[in-house]
């Protein structure tokens, strides 16, 4: 299944958006409806040019990339959603693909594999990065796969992080802020130091995955990159679209927001709301 690459055009803003596919792929033929049980779930992103954060022209490969994928094996629904910086690029989106979804993994078995799939991918790109590049760069990354709208499993890496809203309150998923240390693990992947040119690097830059169940007081999910959260706190982004149903609607508004406020960082985000 390959990947298709569409740009999207809206005024000032322009999204570069990676969408793997919308494949059905059924063991029991004889069921065609829609089991009960499957949330309904709507998404919204977007992602701002860096020459209107910044100012001047801009090359493609600095914008974020979006990936919306859904898939149904049997009766389990599974959304993978995520952001990526360019450095990241589809190194994730490529292994989860060859390891995760196109595996003819039993049902029972996609719930289990998730959490170490995604920790995997993960730590295959951050080789890649390293190889690729002389000193340690701060690279950006949140993603989260729903499984039948029930489990939300997520990896968040750098300043990119994934908040969930539940009854209005904002929770930051990762291993500082997370409510229990078991539903969580990090580990440090690299150390540097800054840079006189100006690169930015970090000493201790974290890969978080964890797990978390979806019930019916969680409203939406954002997943946004360090330009929407160096200017905003969790609740006050959450407290800014919550009344907004339309999740489009609610991502355009949370990115101009972050512009308002004079975000110098990519800013990108994906809404996730569950209906």
């Amino acid at each position: 299944m390959g990947i298709r690459d569409f740009r999207i055009k809206v005024k000032a803003f322009r999204v570069k958006f990676l969408c793997l596919g919308n494949r059905s792929i059924r063991r029991n033929h004889g069921s065609a409806s829609k089991p009960s049980w499957m949330m309904p779930i709507s998404h919204g992103h977007h992602v701002v040019e860096h020459d209107v954060i910044k100012g001047g022209d801009s090359d493609d490969f600095e914008f974020d990339s979006v990936v919306i994928q859904r898939e149904q094996i049997g009766e389990t629904e599974l959304w993978y959603f995520g952001i990526f910086d360019a450095l990241i690029g589809d190194c994730v989106t490529k292994y989860l693909q060859s390891n995760y979804f196109d595996r003819n993994f039993k049902e029972s078995q996609l719930r289990r594999k998730a959490k170490e799939t995604l920790k995997r991918a993960y730590l295959g790109a951050k080789t890649k990065v390293r190889e690729a590049t002389e000193e340690t760069c701060i690279i950006g990354s949140t993603s989260v796969i729903i499984i039948n709208g029930e489990k939300l499993v997520l990896a968040n890496i750098g300043d990119y992080r994934t908040v969930l809203c539940k009854d209005g309150v904002a929770y930051q998923t990762n291993g500082r802020y997370s409510q229990s240390a078991k539903r969580r693990w990090y580990r440090r992947l690299f150390s540097g130091n800054a840079s006189a040119t100006g690169t930015k690097y970090s000493k201790a830059l974290e890969l978080v995955v964890g797990g978390y169940w979806i019930d019916s007081s969680t409203e939406f999910v954002i997943l946004a990159s360090n330009g929407i959260w160096e200017v905003m706190k969790n609740q006050e982004a959450v407290n800014l679209i919550r009344h907004i149903d339309d999740p489009q609607e609610a991502a355009e508004c949370l990115a101009k927001e972050a512009l308002v406020r004079r975000s110098k960082s990519n800013i990108s985000c994906l809404i996730i709301r569950f209906d």
